[in-house]
């Protein structure tokens, strides 16, 4: 399959690339034989300003924008405004710093949460504009989402080479466990954890355990986004998936069966499931870009689990 891009001495800007999914792409695109990395840190180079974005893309060829604020159903139901906000900012005046300081190509790593609230299983990115995101995380998906509408609108007027990837939920080791802004898989990790430590004999899960997901290994993660970065030859959208679904209730069951908890699992239902089903259609990365999910679920919940208890975060109280 011959590139559409190549990365072999590119200079690449990679915002988030400190983070746990942005360490593991820079990771992978050193492998892949490109040249200097450059890697924002949002304490020195805040990306919701045009100036910061202006300095960060000077002398590039390629940027993978992955830097974004995100969290789990908590966090977007206390502050939808910011997620809103922060991720389109920092998109938008990324791209048109991008655009004229004559960057060759710019992939925008978006999020499944883009997707309509029910849309069919699994999820074609043909669907993606069949009806409004689940309620909980429509600021940050329609942030993201809009970022799209932007590099094909760049692609048209600009002859811009802007590219667009959905990764699925991921998870593995370095995840983020704080409880305020994870998501499921470390959120599901810490409360067993706690429930143990504390000689608890149940723990309480949101929702009724119905929703289903999918998930997405981190360096499976990473493989495909540089897969996207030197083989995607379209404006249009593609998944990033592993190509199987697993509900909330089978999750927690497994990972408390890995972690050896025999409590009992109880289901606080006035909290939200969020939405009710997420499994990916991944024919497009695998026709596109050769890309297909390559660590067993199991193992890699293993692996997370282990690197998590290597170093927990405080165990915490319950609050209910």
């Amino acid at each position: 399959m011959s590139p559409a891009f190549d990365l072999a001495g590119a200079r690449v800007l990679v915002t988030g690339g400190a983070g746990f999914l942005g360490s593991r792409v820079c990771d992978a695109l050193r492998a892949a034989g490109v040249g200097p990395i450059r890697v924002p840190r949002s304490h020195t180079s805040d990306l919701r300003t045009r100036a910061a974005c202006d300095l960060a893309v000077q002398d590039i060829d390629l940027v993978v924008h992955l830097a974004a604020k995100v969290g789990g159903i908590g966090l977007n139901r206390e502050k939808p405004g910011e997620l809103f906000y922060d991720n389109a900012i920092m998109g938008l005046q990324l791209m048109e710093a991008a655009r004229v300081a004559g960057v060759r190509r710019f992939v925008t790593v978006g999020t499944i949460c883009a997707y309509p609230k029910f849309t069919p299983v699994p999820f074609s990115e043909d669907a993606l504009w069949e009806g409004y995101p689940e309620e909980t995380n429509a600021p940050y998906g329609i942030a993201k989402k809009a970022l799209l509408v932007m590099g094909q609108a760049y692609r048209q007027q600009y002859g811009f080479d802007a590219v667009y990837c959905l990764p699925v939920n991921l998870y593995g080791p370095g995840d983020n466990f704080h409880p305020s802004s994870s998501h499921v898989i470390p959120a599901l990790i810490k409360k067993v954890y706690d429930a143990q430590a504390l000689g608890r004999d149940h723990l309480v899960s949101w929702g009724d355990g119905s929703a289903t997901r999918e998930f997405l290994h981190v360096d499976d993660a990473a493989r495909g986004i540089v897969a996207v970065a030197s083989h995607l030859a379209t404006g249009e959208p593609v998944n990033l998936g592993a190509g199987f679904e697993v509900s909330i209730r089978e999750l927690i069951t497994t990972i408390a069966r890995l972690m050896e908890y025999r409590g009992e699992i109880r289901w606080d239902s006035s909290k939200p499931n969020g939405q009710p089903r997420r499994q990916l259609d991944i024919s497009r990365a695998r026709a596109w870009l050769g890309f297909e999910a390559r660590v067993p679920f199991e193992r890699g919940l293993a692996e997370t689990i282990a690197w998590y208890r290597a170093r927990p975060l405080p165990v915490e109280e319950p609050t209910s």
